[in-house]
């Protein structure tokens, strides 16, 4: 069910990796909801998605270059977005480094493949929230919301993914990601009262397990440890965005909104 209204209106948002699964769907319900989205993510590597995205016809739609582990980059896309709109309402950061660390069991990682993921995905997300949080500071306000997830409020339930294999990799879940996770609902906390009184917002989004072509064994048993639904897509996640961007959540601060369908009772 789509979100529609003008709770958004005139506020300028930026969403990095708005180009994944989450990002595309937070994109659309801010435009929906008359927000103005500036895409943040690395363009390069994406160019003939972009040629053809029919997004491009959109008028509250902007693109710009991010890599979350350049504190150049970031700087560069705040001065570019402040100086082109005159003002940054929000961030979002719905980012997804992949690193060497993916599909490997806890025994069969190595330290050097563990600590470069903790360096690129919470490092980035620090990174992000770091230079953001001071430009709003100079700004007077702002708004910065982080997608964690539901491995970082409590461990996996491994045998959901017993015996289950994607494109012949055994599925599991890292714990560099469950560290990640951890450390973002942490930090978020952390940014969100060490700017008291300055006018910043900082939270956190957790979702269940996104929907992406998993296998039915694995989809069944997922289902089987949550509620009503199971996996969810992007479009569940739109109404816990919006309550964060809006006005309606002006005294949440430092939080963490899971939406799982009951997977961490």
């Amino acid at each position: 069910m789509k979100v529609k209204s003008n709770i958004l209106e005139e506020k300028i948002v930026i969403i990095a990796g708005g180009l994944g699964r989450i990002g595309k769907m937070f994109t659309e319900s801010v435009i929906e909801n008359d927000g103005y989205v500036i895409i943040a993510d690395i363009l390069e590597e994406k160019y003939c998605e972009l040629k053809n995205d029919y997004w491009r016809e959109i008028s509250k739609l902007d693109y710009c270059n991010l890599n979350i582990t350049s504190k150049t980059s970031i700087q560069s896309l705040i001065k570019d977005v402040q100086d082109k709109y005159g003002k940054i309402d929000a961030f979002v950061n719905t980012t997804f480094p992949q690193t060497k660390s993916l599909g490997r069991f806890f025994e069969n990682l190595s330290y050097e493949y563990f600590c470069e993921s903790l360096n690129i995905h919470l490092g980035g997300y620090f990174l992000c929230a770091q230079q953001f949080a001071l430009f709003f500071k100079t700004q007077g306000y702002g708004n910065i919301v982080n997608v964690a997830s539901i491995q970082g409020v409590v461990a996996p339930k491994f045998d959901t993914y017993e015996g289950i294999e994607i494109n012949g990799i055994p599925m599991t879940s890292e714990i560099d990601y469950t560290c990640n996770k951890n450390a973002i609902i942490a930090m978020t906390k952390y940014i969100a009262k060490y700017f008291r009184g300055a006018n910043i917002r900082c939270n956190c989004i957790s979702p269940g397990g996104i929907l992406d072509a998993q296998p039915e064994l694995f989809l069944n048993r997922y289902r089987n440890k949550c509620i009503n639904k199971g996996m969810l897509d992007g479009e569940d996640l739109k109404s816990a965005l919006l309550f964060l961007l809006s006005d309606g959540s002006k005294y949440v601060n430092g939080q963490n909104i899971i939406v799982d369908d009951g997977f961490t009772l």
